[in-house]
């Protein structure tokens, strides 16, 4: 009897994910500078990247249906790696966690739409692969084609994604050749590239009616095993798809007192030229907040944002897109379709994250 008790006991430990003290906890890789001339390796970086603690693959856009009516959605997929012994055979060891977030934001809707899933790697449910992006979970897949576009399919609550990703331009490498601080010390980094303009079609699915979308997307991916300072509460994090072909992306990390601990970034105008900037150089100022009434917390939805001498202002398509993620990351935060302007014209469609103003964030 006191053998099967054991048994049932290290069963339910592997089970939970606990770690047994004799287990061997892993060692993260470490984000560091690439060698100069060095950048990161396409194919084999479009996939996952085990070693590293945290990755995600984040898809955001804005679509039009056939009778004009602007929609914006997001796709995420995160790889989280536990301190679960990788020596460890058992298919049911999680080694790897894969997360999901799909949001719709709709202005008939109101507020956001949004589902989240997660479920330990393996037994064929869930996955993220190595040497190209195929990330699935259950039933919701993104998968890298043979001729570069994205197979997005996403079956949420309330909606349904059915989109294809295809690339007009280069992939837009961030920081030093990939390698993006984020943080005061050089540790505080990831290996980060986007993918912007990338032309969308395909369908959504509500109330069981399917209506053929087109428009543009931006993809983000990111992998690192230390990102954020301690002092560090969210961020502030705009990628943008301008109406002229370029590209802009900037973020900003906020201390637990509000300043700014570090910022950054980078625009690819219309014939190509790549703008980075520092950290002074980049500014977002709340030019309005929408508070929550379910959490309270108050969001600067409409912003003014310096990159060097350019002054942008950003605007939602719609205040209420928070997103409650307390199933799977356990974040709250704001993240949804805005629209870009400058000297009062709009320049470009974008999306914003606003994070750590519920609570800070963790990763």
């Amino acid at each position: 009897m006191q053998l099967v008790r054991l048994l049932v006991v290290m069963m339910a430990l592997l089970w939970a994910g606990t770690v047994p003290a004799w287990a061997a906890a892993p060692k993260f890789a470490a984000v560091t500078p690439l060698a100069p001339g060095a950048a990161l390796q396409f194919p084999r970086d479009y996939g996952a990247h085990p070693d590293f603690k945290t990755e995600w693959w984040y898809v955001t856009g804005w679509v039009e249906a056939a009778d004009g009516k602007s929609l914006g959605y997001q796709v995420t997929f995160f790889r989280s790696a536990s301190d679960h012994d990788r020596a460890n055979p058992s298919q049911f060891a999680p080694k790897q966690l894969i997360i999901g977030h799909a949001a719709l934001s709709d202005t008939a809707n109101g507020k956001l739409l949004h589902d989240q899933r997660s479920a330990r790697e393996g037994l064929g449910l869930a996955w993220a692969k190595v040497g190209d992006t195929d990330i699935k979970l259950e039933d919701w897949r993104m998968a890298r084609q043979p001729d570069g576009s994205y197979a997005v399919h996403i079956e949420a609550s309330g909606f349904t994604l059915q989109l294809k990703l295809a690339p007009s331009q280069p992939v837009l490498v961030q920081g030093a050749g990939g390698f993006s601080r984020k943080g005061p010390r050089p540790a505080q980094a990831s290996y980060y590239y986007s993918e912007p303009q990338l032309t969308t079609t395909g369908t959504i699915t509500r109330a069981g009616k399917a209506v053929p979308v087109k428009g543009a997307s931006w993809l983000d991916h990111e992998w690192s095993s230390q990102v954020l300072d301690a002092e560090a509460a969210g961020w502030e994090w705009i990628g943008a798809n301008l109406d002229d072909g370029g590209a802009l992306m900037a973020f900003q990390i906020r201390s637990k007192t509000g300043g700014k601990l570090w910022a950054h970034a980078t625009w690819r105008d219309a014939s190509g030229k790549i703008t980075q900037f520092a950290p002074e150089q980049v500014d977002f100022t709340p030019q309005r907040r929408w508070r929550s009434p379910r959490t309270k917390a108050e969001y600067p939805v409409a912003l003014r944002l310096t990159t060097g001498a350019t002054i942008w202002q950003v605007e939602p398509l719609q205040d209420d897109q928070e997103l409650d993620s307390r199933r799977s990351t356990g974040a709250v935060y704001w993240e949804g379709a805005v629209t870009l302007s400058r000297d009062g014209r709009r320049v470009g469609r974008a999306y914003l994250e606003l994070t750590g103003y519920v609570r800070p964030m963790k990763l």
